[in-house]
């Protein structure tokens, strides 16, 4: 019997060879691209959890609100913190401070690029890490230890075991020695903390400064809590712990009328989930990719099986006539309900099983294609992870139940009789086959709007002007093995007599997303006058003004001919200049950190960081901390010529490290990476919608005009004209695409109202995107209905007639 329904199965699918295809490519493609999403969604959501305690263990961040009502939460936090906590509350287990940074390693005359991350000792209990060579308790006992990751291991040593050996890392200071003392285990690709080496804290140059003040925060502070303890059991405690030692920054905030959190205080201390680190998109650096984002790729994905699926129920429903007869004689020589719906969704599980592999090949053949578009980290392994394999099957089943349960269903519900004696017609059009095809059309809608909406926030957000002109701009990262002072000196002087070089300058914040993928932020909180003042603090050099196009409003640049510019002269945007409440500030003096500022000049404002954020008032300083970067603007007649000089006087200046120059336009552009990637996305899945959606209008309106063969003949007959008939067979399907749209708009401009307000600088969505979308949806779909309508307008009444 099993054999007999194979043969049967095949030689329908043979029959029907038009639609099996359609069927076959669509699900193919769905399952391919499904799948696809649905991994790079597993990946993301699985970041941290193979820590074995990641449910004990959290982030620090404090929540206050600003004058104007805006919640201000940060991760950022002061160096005595993490002692007074873990004095104070007995329920912490073990914690740690983490300051990300890049550090210069030496071992002889050899000089390597490295993450080296500043900790506490407890940073190897609170994370799971292996520990391949050490001790846990004693790695990190001592501020002369390194913990190196295997792989740095490899790099520097080879095949020599490091335990012992001296290496010596580039602090603030100059070269500092340090003993490998412990071997860790690289970080996985799905892991928020990412290291090449582990010291300690203390080492920073800052830290004998500013360990025991609460008012200077630089870095994050993670807690592993005993079993059984949970927040809220700590939250009343924490928050009677942050009144104690921010009792003056409490008392000033009340001072100035601010308004109280979200908890009804002036400021609290709260603990953030680890595994909900890497989708914080508040605090921090604001790095951390939306849940928002995964959670459409996974939309976008049942999205595309969605039409494929509707795809397969509309034709199977429309090809269900003509098996009405096989299906009487079935019924009258005994065959069951049960078997006839096993048999025909035999057929179904047959073909899905088909496509299903197809598409595991297309998935695996587009992985690297995939990976680099949408810069994710999927390899073959991916797909044999036993979560991933378990998930697949369920839903491979739920697919063939779903595509194949309620035609087989419908068509084993014939009546024998009705059916042998011909009686058996399909209600047109069809309540159930007009709701899928709006169904599919309208996600194929929503698709187009978002993909519309997306690209114009892109170009919106390179074209709108940042205050800077980063056109011909070189960026240069000097990393940590070089004096960055005399690198800037001797890259200046080199550079001076060049022709296509306009002007050098030094900063110790890239514009943009630069090839060493670092990125720093340092932010002041004073008050001045009674005033409550935040800002940006920038480290720059001389003709930084020149070098970015920067338009002075007041007073002088930084010169050489002031010697006290170097130590204690600012210049601040327009945005400070209002905030400082000074209408002139010429002049004028700053106290952050108690350290006394001469204002010089005000400049106009301009945007930092991306415009995801609202630009800060920013304070631009020439002796607050490093340069990191050597600007060079060039002149624009022959840019790659300019790159070219200027990677050959730094390879003079620093012949053993790699050249990591950049323009500022491309680093800019690197701001809006994960936008580009979601245009993307959202641009191949609304391609794939409407192909799919296409091939199902075209092979359902090939039916239903199969179906009205005589119809049509009659019509002929009478006098119809080609465009009486093709106006006839395409009215119907039209009018579900127009349904289609008007569902869909209002469903797209609430989605993408929601999505554009995470941007600080955004467009106004237009109406016109909605009715571009409507046309080309139309005109797609009447181009698929039409030519099998003119066909069948073209057709010879008489033969059609006589064939009926």
């Amino acid at each position: 019997m099993f054999r007999n329904y194979l043969k049967i199965a095949f030689r329908t699918l043979w029959k029907h060879r038009t639609h099996t295809t359609i069927n076959v490519v669509g699900l193919s493609v769905a399952f391919a691209t499904g799948l696809l999403l649905f991994l790079t969604s597993a990946f993301e959501l699985s970041y941290d959890r193979f820590h074995a305690d990641s449910d004990r263990v959290f982030r620090l961040y404090t929540e206050q609100t600003e004058r104007d009502g805006t919640p201000n939460r940060s991760a950022s936090m002061p160096y005595p913190l993490i002692g007074a906590l873990k004095a104070e509350f007995p329920e912490v287990e073990a914690g740690t401070r983490i300051m990300w940074s890049n550090g210069g390693v030496r071992r002889g005359d050899q000089t390597y690029g490295k993450m080296v991350r500043s900790c506490d000792a407890d940073f190897l209990k609170v994370f799971s890490f292996p520990l391949k060579k050490g001790n846990i308790n004693t790695a990190l006992a001592n501020l002369s230890n390194i913990v190196i990751s295997e792989n740095m291991a490899k790099d520097i040593f080879g095949l020599e075991n490091p335990m012992g050996k001296s290496l010596q890392i580039r602090m603030d200071s100059g070269w500092q020695p340090f003993v490998v003392t412990g071997i860790i285990g690289d970080f996985p690709d799905n892991s928020t903390q990412q290291y090449d080496a582990l010291i300690r804290i203390e080492n920073k140059g800052d830290y004998p400064e500013f360990k025991t003040k609460w008012d200077h925060t630089n870095h994050e502070v993670y807690v592993k809590l005993k079993s059984g303890v949970t927040p809220v059991m700590l939250q009343r405690r924490m928050q009677a712990f942050i009144d104690k030692y921010y009792a003056a920054d409490i008392k000033e905030q009340k001072e100035q009328g601010r308004p109280k959190n979200s908890l009804g205080y002036q400021k609290s201390l709260l603990l953030m989930p680890l595994l909900d680190v890497h989708f914080d998109t508040e605090t921090g650096s604001g790095q951390g990719v939306s849940r928002t984002y995964i959670y459409t790729l996974l939309l976008v994905g049942l999205f595309i099986l969605a039409i494929a699926c509707i795809n397969f129920i509309n034709l199977t429903i429309a090809q269900s006539v003509g098996r009405a007869r096989e299906v009487g004689v079935r019924k009258s020589l005994g065959a069951r309900k049960a078997q006839l719906f096993g048999q025909i969704w035999g057929e179904t599980l047959l073909l899905c099983t088909v496509s299903f592999l197809i598409g595991l090949g297309l998935a695996w053949g587009a992985l690297p294609t995939f990976n680099r578009l949408f810069s994710s980290h999927l390899t073959l392994n991916s797909f044999a992870k036993p979560n991933v394999l378990i998930i697949t099957g369920l839903s491979f089943l739920l697919v063939t139940l779903l595509a194949g349960g309620y035609p087989s269903w419908f068509v084993g519900r014939f009546n024998a009789v009705e059916v042998l004696k011909g009686k058996v017609t399909l209600k047109r059009p069809g309540v159930l086959r007009n709701a899928l095809i709006i169904a599919q059309f309208a996600i194929a809608c929503l698709l187009i709007v978002c993909t519309l909406i997306i690209g114009q926030q892109i170009d919106y957000l390179r074209e709108k002007p940042m205050g800077l002109n980063e056109e011909q701009v070189i960026s240069v990262p000097i990393g940590q093995d070089l004096d960055a002072a005399m690198a800037l000196r001797q890259l200046r002087d080199r550079l001076h007599s060049q022709p296509s070089v306009v002007s050098v300058s030094g900063t110790g914040v890239n514009i943009g997303a630069g090839l060493d993928g670092s990125s720093s932020r340092m932010m002041f909180g004073f008050a001045h006058n009674k005033r409550d003042v935040r800002c940006d603090w920038l480290r720059v050099d001389y003709d930084y003004l020149k070098t970015l196009g920067i338009k002075l409003v007041q007073g002088r640049d930084f010169s050489p001919s002031f010697g006290m510019d170097t130590v204690s002269s600012v210049l601040i945007t327009q945005s400070m200049a209002k905030q400082l409440g000074e209408s002139n500030p010429i002049g004028k003096f700053i106290k952050p950190d108690n350290k006394s500022f001469q204002i010089v000049v005000v400049v106009t404002d301009f945007n930092l960081y991306s415009l995801h954020q609202k630009a800060e008032p920013i304070t631009l300083q020439m002796n607050n901390g490093p340069i990191r970067y050597v600007l060079v603007r060039v002149a624009p007649q022959n840019l790659s010529s300019a790159m070219t000089t200027v990677k050959s006087a730094w390879a003079a200046i620093a012949p053993k490290q790699e050249f990591k120059g950049s323009f500022l336009n491309e680093n800019t552009d690197r701001w809006y990476k994960r936008e580009q990637r979601l245009s993307a996305i959202f641009s191949t899945a609304a391609g794939i919608a409407i192909l799919l959606s296409c091939m199902g209008l075209f092979a359902v309106a090939l039916l239903t005009i199969e179906q009205r063969t005589k119809e049509i003949g009659v019509r002929k007959v009478l006098g119809a004209s080609v465009t009486n008939i093709v106006t006839l067979l395409s009215k119907d399907f039209l009018q579900l695409v127009l349904i289609a749209i008007v569902i869909a708009s209002p469903i797209a401009w609430w989605a993408m109202s929601r999505w554009l307000a995470d941007f600080a600088y955004r467009i106004n969505i237009q109406w016109w995107v909605f009715a571009l979308t409507g046309l080309l949806a139309t005109g797609i779909a009447l181009l698929t209905v039409s030519f099998q309508s003119v066909k069948a307008a073209l057709m010879n009444p008489v033969k059609s007639l006589r064939t009926e």
